[in-house]
């Protein structure tokens, strides 16, 4: 299964960005939404920015992962 998550970009240099996800940083290529700008809400997959969020998209996005991680931990 693929999941693209949500990400805050906190850095641009370029075709470049460095995102947030709950405090773990990761660059990804923005040559898919070249008009991302720091304190945008992007879709990440795979080492790309898949396209923009607006924050309140995020917010729900990462409350459907928390549910689907409480769970699969109920299953275990």
């Amino acid at each position: 299964m693929c999941l693209a998550v949500p990400a805050l970009v906190v850095e641009c240099v370029g075709e470049d960005a460095l995102t947030d996800m709950h405090g773990n940083r990761v660059r990804v290529s923005t040559v898919l939404v070249p008009e991302v700008k720091v304190g945008d809400w992007v879709l990440i997959h795979a080492g790309f920015a898949l396209q923009k969020l607006d924050e309140e998209e995020a917010k729900e996005t990462f409350g459907v992962l928390a549910d689907l991680e409480r769970h699969a931990g109920a299953d275990l």
